[in-house]
Parts: structure tokens; sequence; C-alpha cells
């Protein structure tokens, strides 16, 4: 299994359970890995043949900023659910940073793994 990753990918959203938080957007920081077979694009030079980060990091940049989320938890699952629906990923690790949740410096969140991961 081949991995394509993107890290540090920086969204402005509106999360949080507090009130104070409901009308502020605070930045998440999303760190992807995701199974993808790069032999064919390897072969190729064809981005058709490869799965494109762009897209996927453009379509949850739309997702994740058009939203309100008021759990990290949801939020991820959202993200994860999105890439394998509409990419066909069969595996991928997410990564959700919240940061300066709890204070100033201290940053929170969740990762997930979904799907099959095949060797």
């Amino acid at each position: 299994m081949d991995i394509v990753f993107i890290r540090g990918l920086r969204i402005e959203t509106t999360i949080g359970i507090h009130a104070w938080e409901k009308h502020i957007r605070r930045p998440v920081v999303l760190d992807l890995e995701l199974a993808s077979d790069i032999a064919r694009a390897a072969a190729t030079d064809r981005i058709v043949d490869a799965l494109d980060y762009e897209a996927v990091t453009q379509r949850l940049i739309r997702e994740v900023s058009s939203n309100r989320f008021e759990l990290v938890e949801t939020l991820a699952e959202r993200c994860a659910t999105i890439l394998r629906d509409e990419f066909g990923i069969p595996w991928l690790r997410l990564s959700l940073n919240k940061p300066g949740a709890v204070g100033e410096g201290i940053d929170v969140g969740v990762i997930i793994e979904r799907g099959q991961r095949s060797d």
C-alpha cells in the first residue's frame, strides 16, 4: 500500500461547544494519510491516474469552512466520510488539531483511522 499525505492543512471554521465559540471562526489543522496505489500514476506521469491532492484539499476546505461543528470528533468523521465516499480512498488516517482549544499554546484533537489497510 502506498500513502499520499497532506500535512498542515489549516482551515478556518466555527467549532466548539461554548456559546462564545459559536460566534467566532478559528483554525483547525488536518494531517492526512491516504491509501493510494501510485504505480499507475508513476508509470504514466498523468494526474488523471493519481490521487489529486489539490482536489482533496479544495473539497475539504469547502466543507470545513462553510459549516459549523460542535465537536472535533464530528468534524473528523465528516472529513473521513467525504474522503472515502467521494475519492474512493480505501483507508485513511486523519489527525484533526484544534490549536489553543483549552488554553494558549495547548492543542487538542483526535486521530482516526477508517477503512481497511492492505499491504
